[in-house]
């Protein structure tokens, strides 16, 4: 498999100490295989609102790992994660402690998302690994408004696009930072250069001298 930059970091801050992990808008399941291969988790689960794209994983997981299907390592959903109930779609008691990966989608998507799975399953223990496409401000915000606080947090460069992943909880004790806190090490010259082009971004916004944005600005300006 041919796993890009981005889902090797998100793989990467995964530690085994899940009993589910779930592979949100797994798209063609490519975390959700590095996840199984490493047994991160008692069941890795697939999910997508697309009936075919879940049907193409199950298809894959059945010729490579057929053995893991036996004592339930994977299972695979086709269901609209906003509506996702852990319990009836698992099995589970509400006891067990669930990773909710979310990658590759935007930010608008992404906090909808987040927010139906919390209203969905209020009892349920859940961290979330995030990974937004576009408006990272804004969901950074939507997830303080949430309640969520910071446990972990990258900036991964790949094909001259910066990522930001975000490991996130209802139970963290470390608050999120609108523009981000540990992520940063303004020493590498990446970490320079999409600060740069954010601050470049927001400017060109605020054409139109918009005070919001404006914050915006300064608060990336600060890091500096």
């Amino acid at each position: 498999m041919k796993v890009s930059r981005r889902l090797q970091q998100i793989d990467s801050m995964v530690v085994p100490r899940y009993e589910h992990i779930w592979d949100c808008c797994c798209d063609h399941g490519l975390l959700g295989f590095l996840l199984l291969q490493r047994n991160a988790a008692k069941t890795i689960h697939f999910v997508d609102v697309a009936e075919p794209l879940v049907t193409e994983v199950t298809t894959k997981l059945q010729r490579f790992f057929p053995e893991k299907a036996k004592d339930n390592s994977w299972q695979t959903h086709v269901a609209d994660v906003a509506k996702l109930q852990l319990s009836s779609a698992s099995n589970v008691n509400e006891s067990s402690c669930h990773l909710m990966v979310i990658a590759g989608v935007g930010g608008d998507l992404l906090i909808e998302l987040v927010a139906g799975l919390l209203v969905e399953n209020p009892q349920q223990k859940m961290e979330f690994l995030l990974c937004p496409v576009l408006h990272t401000y804004k969901v950074r915000n939507a997830l303080i408004e949430m309640g969520f606080s910071l446990i972990d947090e990258c900036l991964v460069q790949e094909n001259n696009r910066f990522y930001e992943v975000l490991h996130v909880s209802l139970h963290a004790t470390q608050p999120i930072s609108p523009v981000g806190s540990i992520m940063w090490d303004l020493s590498r010259t990446a970490d320079q250069a999409y600060l740069t082009k954010t601050i470049s971004h927001y400017q060109r916004v605020s054409q139109n001298m918009d005070r919001e944005v404006q914050q915006v600005i300064e608060a990336y300006q600060a890091l500096n």
